[in-house]
């Protein structure tokens, strides 16, 4: 069995590394190509435009690992099957569910390589492409109307909310075009603070340059209220939005790691802002992995369909079909799941449901009436 193991694995290894180097050769070529077009702005050169589509390599990796699992594991199987080296094995004592126990143990390796480079490689690499793209563009614009964040907090004047608006970033990191709206508990407006760049401190304080604080106070004694606008050079403003917070809002969802979009989500949830979105994305990334555990049983059936000469372009293609897809239905169940309002870890989890049923379905009927 040893021998056999070693066979099937260092084989299908062999091609799935095959698979996913033409993939991520082509999405390279994309990736530079698409940044050739700043080239000769702001400084920025060719070599910035090949450490780009570097940085992007991690993220295509994950992205593409469960399709370049299932290609590369049919061809493996489709090829051993088609030279009868699989029908040797078979008769040699390699039985269905032993077969399916060693290409799960092999889908488990791939899962948790996935989740190496998805919670690790991918977010570290994403983070300097955007750094790079900070730096060679001046700043970072974010679409829309800008990120937002809120807080609630408790104070001697009584309960206060705050709702902070940030339309940027600039090409060291810093907040550009920072708004800071005060409410109270009736949900009056009671300040704003406008400032043209700010930092986020370790301690959760945020300092804020050439701010513009405008206040509206109560009514006085007069009936006739009144508006003090002022203005700081150097503004601290003490808040419980600390920087992981902040570039959590701030920056792409492919920053952040799987602990990172948990801890935001539950932020979301606890300011009383709309969090299923990101719950969504939270089991999506933290489900992704056993896609390739799915992927490795979806091509199981392949060894056990009898094909003739060229048989082998037909099952890579269909292969890339089943694919695809999965990749279509996973994002498609996302949508789905925010318009109807599903429960985040189901709206996540069914697409790799329905394939692993799929595919133990289509790998009895093969094993029993073929």
């Amino acid at each position: 069995m040893k021998t056999i193991r070693k066979l099937l694995y260092r084989d299908i290894v062999a091609s799935v590394l095959f698979v996913a180097f033409a993939f991520l050769s082509l999405f390279f070529f994309i990736d530079f190509v698409d940044e050739l077009e700043g080239v000769g702005r702001r400084g920025r050169t060719a070599w910035h435009a090949v450490l780009a589509a570097l940085f992007e390599v991690p993220g295509h990796l994950y992205e593409l690992a469960p399709i370049a699992v299932l290609i590369g594991t049919i061809y493996s199987l489709a090829r051993m099957a088609q030279s009868s080296e699989f029908t040797i094995l078979r008769t040699g004592g390699l039985g269905p569910w032993r077969a399916l126990r060693l290409l799960a143990l092999l889908g488990l390796a791939f899962a948790l390589l996935t989740f190496v480079v998805g919670d690790f490689l991918a977010p570290a690499s994403k983070q300097q492409g955007v750094l790079l793209k900070a730096r060679t563009s001046g700043g970072l614009a974010i679409g829309g109307a800008g990120a937002w964040l809120k807080e609630h907090r408790s104070t001697p004047e009584g309960e206060r909310s705050y709702s902070v608006n940030v339309a940027g970033t600039g090409a060291g990191g810093a907040l550009l075009g920072v708004r800071i709206f005060e409410f109270d508990a009736d949900g009056r407006l009671l300040s704003r603070i406008e400032s043209a760049e700010g930092r986020v401190g370790a301690d959760a304080i945020w300092q804020l340059k050439d701010a513009q604080r405008t206040q509206w106070p109560q009514a006085r004694s007069t009936g006739v209220p009144t508006v003090a606008v002022t203005r700081h050079p150097e503004l601290a403003w003490p808040s419980t939005l600390d920087a992981k917070v902040v570039a959590a809002a701030v920056l792409p969802d492919g920053t952040m790691t799987t602990l990172e979009l948990w801890r935001y989500s539950a932020h979301l949830s606890y300011q009383e802002q709309a969090a299923q979105g990101y719950q969504i994305r939270f089991w999506r990334k933290a489900l992704y992995p056993l896609a390739c555990l799915v992927m490795v049983a979806l091509a199981l059936p392949f060894a056990y369909m009898h094909a003739r000469a060229g048989g082998i372009s037909f099952k890579v293609f269909g292969g890339i079909l089943l694919g695809i897809s999965f990749v279509l239905l996973n994002n498609l169940a996302g949508h789905i799941g925010m318009l109807r309002g599903w429960t985040p870890w189901i709206s996540a989890a069914a697409p790799g449901l329905m394939y692993l049923l799929l595919s133990m379905g289509a790998f009895a009927w093969l094993v029993r009436y073929r």
